[in-house]
């Protein structure tokens, strides 16, 4: 006869909880398990008690949680409010005990209550959060370029239309970093925003431990008016074949440009350091222009292609409305959420000027499960491609591409970051 589990409590945190919570959350990341008093002081410096929430296993923390405040960009730019998911672990003792179940519907309902219009997150395994309603809405990809194969001038001596690239330190990012990166993302759906806290961290003026910090370059390109349009930060290691030839490796960091000219000029610099021979992108969009920019594009191999972004729709009428689509047209889509709050049947009036969303009882033209309207939401999926796999089904003939010409975009969506 098997005993009664014990009752194990799940709630948010209170500060006198951060220490015992941040051992559980190193364990469940497989870091090693001792807290430092600065690690404990950093963490309270940003954490939201209410947001975060621990699984207490008597008096335990045996699982942890995080959410925070996000501004996700759709499709047309505008900034949606979405609930930023972070610090998800459960400790290997306690696995399969419903744990993440419990905590995530502790969240969506706060999510929901807020009046956030998606949440979000970055799936360290795929199969885990699609039963909670998140479909995979990005993708990332990351290129290794093969320098001396490229075909690139090596007489290049900076951009050809009038601008400048230079080398920069973290004070004068952090001074021009935000305002660029502001316009960036509101071009670029799937991106999100960025706070004081990351600028911080990515120069290195926040640092917990200096020992395992190794300052980056960082290069602003700046247009011929002096327009700050783009920053690159990379680090290059110290590799040298046989015959005492450098073969050095330069990393990308990060890379934010907000036009085609300044992009194309700071991947032409990093490939014409002397000494560098290979240039790792770091994650870039899908559809990332890189590789043209180069006279051979196939030096530029991808490494890396994967899901990234993961997107729950929490108020599909408001996540509708807010983003723009390719043409006039109106829809009518069944949702399944099981017992979620996205569950139900909306009839989307779109156009180039604006959308409207309704519930409606008419009948439907697509059914699908909310995990499926999130791979659509941001433009990146294709409703034919999800018919094909069974993910979709159509109420009528034709359904599927009528939502792809509202709803597919020109370029892919992309998130830059991880969080």
């Amino acid at each position: 006869m098997s005993r009664p589990e014990p009752h194990i409590d799940v709630r948010p945190i209170t500060e006198a909880d951060i220490p015992d919570w941040t051992r559980a959350l190193n364990t469940g990341f497989l870091r090693p398990p001792t807290v430092e008093d600065t690690e404990v002081a950093d963490r309270a410096s940003y954490i939201v008690p209410s947001r975060t929430l621990g699984a207490f296993d008597a008096g335990r923390c045996v699982a942890t949680f995080r959410s925070f405040a996000q501004e996700l960009t759709a499709v047309g730019g505008a900034g949606v409010p979405a609930d930023a998911i972070s610090n998800v672990t459960v400790t290997p003792t306690h696995r399969r005990r419903g744990l993440l179940t419990r905590m995530m519907a502790h969240d969506l309902t706060a999510a929901k209550d807020r009046g956030d219009v998606v949440a979000t997150l970055i799936a360290a395994e795929y199969p885990i959060y699609g039963r909670y309603g998140f479909g995979a809405a990005t993708s990332t990809a990351q290129w290794t370029i093969d320098v001396p194969r490229a075909g690139l001038d090596p007489r290049w001596a900076g951009p050809e239309d009038g601008g400048r690239i230079d080398i920069v330190d973290g004070a004068d990012v952090r001074k021009s970093g935000p305002e660029l990166y502001e316009r960036v993302r509101r071009a670029q759906p799937g991106a999100v925003d960025r706070d004081e806290r990351w600028w911080q961290v990515a120069t290195g003026a926040l640092c917990l431990d200096r020992s395992a910090w190794t300052d980056p370059f960082f290069a602003v390109y700046r247009s011929a008016g002096g327009q700050v349009q783009g920053l690159v930060s990379y680090q290059a290691d110290d590799h040298w074949g046989d015959a005492k030839q450098p073969l050095n490796t330069a990393t990308v960091k990060w890379l934010d440009a907000a036009t085609p000219a300044a992009e194309r000029a700071l991947w032409r610099y990093l490939c014409s350091i002397d000494w560098i021979t290979t240039v790792k992108t770091g994650r870039r969009a899908p559809d990332d222009l890189l590789p043209h920019f180069l006279p051979d594009p196939r030096a530029a191999r991808i490494t890396t292609l994967a899901d990234w972004l993961w997107v729950r729709i929490l108020d599909v009428v408001r996540a509708l409305e807010a983003r723009t689509y390719g043409g006039r047209g109106t829809l009518v889509i069944e949702v399944v959420d099981g017992s979620g709050p996205a569950g139900g049947r909306y009839r989307l009036e779109a156009a180039e000027d604006g959308a409207s969303c309704t519930p409606t009882t008419a009948g439907a033209d697509l059914t699908l499960d909310v995990a499926d309207l999130a791979t659509l939401w941001l433009g990146d999926e294709s409703a034919v491609r999800l018919a094909a796999l069974g993910r979709v089904r159509e109420e009528r003939a034709g359904a599927a591409l009528s939502a792809d010409a509202l709803l597919r975009t020109s370029r892919r969506p992309w998130c830059p970051d991880v969080f």
